[in-house]
């Protein structure tokens, strides 16, 4: 069937094999990558929660660079820094909820990234493979007209080789569309825990004064969760 298609039919069954493997390369690679960012968001949101200090945090916070709560903590961690100078309570908790919210956004996309293609190949391909199917009726057609016979074996064969890309354009297309809806659901959970890390972190800073202020107001070097050390 292939030998007897002509060259508009393979040239798209080319182009949809080209898309079919990018959109496969691209399922596989998000699937090791969200595994990869689920297990090591576990692992430092542990880590966040037994610690007491942000030194102990910020010095392994390297260990577990893929989660995007990282990324979140060390951005706020930096901004607290410049302001405090690594001690006492935040002086502005409105640029520390901004500097949250510009990580999180920038760790989103970057998780975002590259699925438009697979939209782009589920929406793209079934339309492809019909042009295919639709250029090789009518060759089938033209070549039915000048032969001159207008018979049920004469057209068949034409409209089954020419259906063939329709055929591909699908099986490009099913996947590249499970998959980004899929990823598009495991992004919003990152998002709303990426979110939820912000506000514990800040809650966690926002409560330095009131766990720790002395009697006289003082604020000692050592407390039990001082994070501002």
């Amino acid at each position: 069937m292939l030998q007897n298609s002509g060259p508009v039919a393979i040239a798209v069954l080319v182009l949809l094999l080209i898309a079919s493997l990018y959109s496969w390369m691209v399922i596989f690679g998000k699937w090791a990558t969200f595994g990869k960012v689920t297990r090591q968001s576990r692992r430092f949101l542990r880590t966040f929660r037994k610690a007491t200090r942000l030194q102990e945090i910020a010095a392994v916070s390297a260990d577990y660079q893929p989660s995007p709560l990282v990324a979140v903590f060390e951005e706020v961690y930096e901004t607290y820094k410049r302001q405090t100078g690594g001690s006492g309570p935040p002086r502005s908790l409105p640029a520390l909820e901004r500097a949250a919210q510009t990580a999180a956004s920038e760790s989103v996309t970057h998780l975002e990234r590259r699925m438009t293609w697979l939209a782009t190949i589920a929406a793209v391909s079934p339309f492809v493979g019909l042009f295919g199917t639709v250029m090789g009726v009518v060759e089938a057609f033209h070549g039915l007209g000048q032969e001159g016979t207008a018979t049920l074996r004469a057209v068949a064969p034409g409209i089954s080789e020419a259906l063939i890309t329709t055929a591909a354009g699908l099986f490009a297309a099913v996947p590249a569309l499970v998959a980004y809806n899929q990823f598009t659901a495991r992004v919003r959970e990152f998002a709303a825990a990426i979110d939820d890390f912000g506000r514990e972190l800040l809650n966690s800073l926002e409560e330095i004064p009131a766990r720790s202020a002395g009697p006289r107001g003082e604020i000692p070097q050592e407390v039990e969760r001082g994070y501002y050390k």
